[in-house]
């Protein structure tokens, strides 16, 4: 349809050239004593918007020589960030090929190039961006190679290329660096190391899922149990893991913390330090009732704590494991003994 209307005005525009030339009898005379030139309106016309042409023509021509320089030396800029660009590709390629040598030697080869362009004055818009991701994986391939020391290195320059009070993308930098800093940690077997790389983080940061999850694992290898605890029932409503995984994460957790209890006092501050449903858990209130009759605790105390489980023991026989109804019965009777 387009083409049909540019078709219909261009036989326009032909018919009024044709009706305007064809009966144009006008002249136009030029005086330059003592010489006189007539020449007809058309010719005048013609020669106008010829002229017009090539003027325009040589003045874009010589527009285009003498930017010659200019896009010579942009056609190198590109080429060096296209080989930046490529060679930073190739660090990340490496890297995820198992290749950390190689991967530590183009994340270096693309600092090197970038700064380069930054020497020559043709700095790109994203270059500390760009300076702390590259190096970010130079520390990643050196923390594969067991190189502490060189991966120390390329991860605090990448904390001055990305600072916590710059732009969006600086923090989001500076916050992943400082995760994965603390992996490392976890990595060398550096509980306290990691814990304080996740107290640098902002409040926010600190509670997304991957921050948790090197949180609950630091907790764990430190011994901090309660930490460990609450940390597991943040992933579990987060829905890090599955109802059942994250059921069974709070149930061993709360089971190390009972096992940690040294007395009585401080087994019944644990209990009530639980959450409701964690003391209807049948393995934890049969597990509590059993390390505070072993601590010598009151056995109307310990009947308290296993009521629910035998109440629903009651209710629904099938809900609870043979193993577990066994380890019931046997608290009971430890109960009643001590009467």
């Amino acid at each position: 349809m387009r083409a049909a209307l540019w078709l219909l005005a261009l036989f326009g525009v032909a018919v009024a050239a044709a009706l305007f030339a064809g009966n144009n009898q006008g002249t136009v005379t030029l005086y330059w004593p003592p010489y006189r030139i007539d020449l007809s309106l058309n010719m005048v016309v013609l020669l106008l918007v010829g002229g017009f042409v090539t003027v325009y023509a040589a003045l874009r021509a010589l527009a285009a020589l003498l930017a010659l320089p200019h896009q010579a030396r942009r056609w190198r800029v590109q080429q060096k960030e296209r080989a930046m660009h490529g060679a930073l590709l190739d660090a990340l390629t490496h890297m995820l090929g198992g290749r950390f040598i190689r991967s530590r030697k183009a994340a270096v080869a693309a600092l090197s190039q970038e700064h380069a362009l930054e020497a020559s004055g043709e700095a790109v818009p994203h270059g500390k961006q760009l300076r702390a991701l590259a190096h970010m994986i130079a520390a990643e391939a050196s923390h594969a190679l067991q190189d502490r020391a060189t991966r120390e290195s390329h991860l605090q320059d990448a904390l001055q290329e990305a600072p916590m009070r710059g732009s969006i993308n600086e923090q989001e930098m500076h916050e992943g660096a400082q995760m994965r800093a603390a992996r490392w940690s976890l990595d060398d077997r550096d509980a306290n190391a990691a814990l304080d790389r996740l107290a640098a983080l902002p409040q926010g940061a600190a509670r997304r899922t991957l921050a948790l999850r090197i949180k609950l694992k630091a907790t764990r290898l430190a011994r901090q149990t309660q930490e460990a605890l609450d940390t597991a029932r943040l992933l579990g409503k987060h829905r890090a893991f599955s109802p059942n995984a994250a059921q069974s994460i709070v149930r061993g957790l709360a089971t190390e913390l009972i096992n940690s209890a040294h007395d009585v006092a401080q087994l019944q501050q644990i209990w009530l330090s639980l959450e409701t449903s964690e003391r209807n858990m049948p393995e934890l209130a049969i597990h509590a009732a059993q390390r505070l009759a072993a601590l010598g605790g009151d056995a109307t105390q310990v009947r308290a704590w296993l009521l629910p489980v035998w109440e629903r023991m009651v209710e629904l026989p099938d809900a609870l494991a043979e193993q577990h109804a066994l380890k019931l019965v046997r608290a009971l009777e430890a109960g009643l003994d001590a009467l």
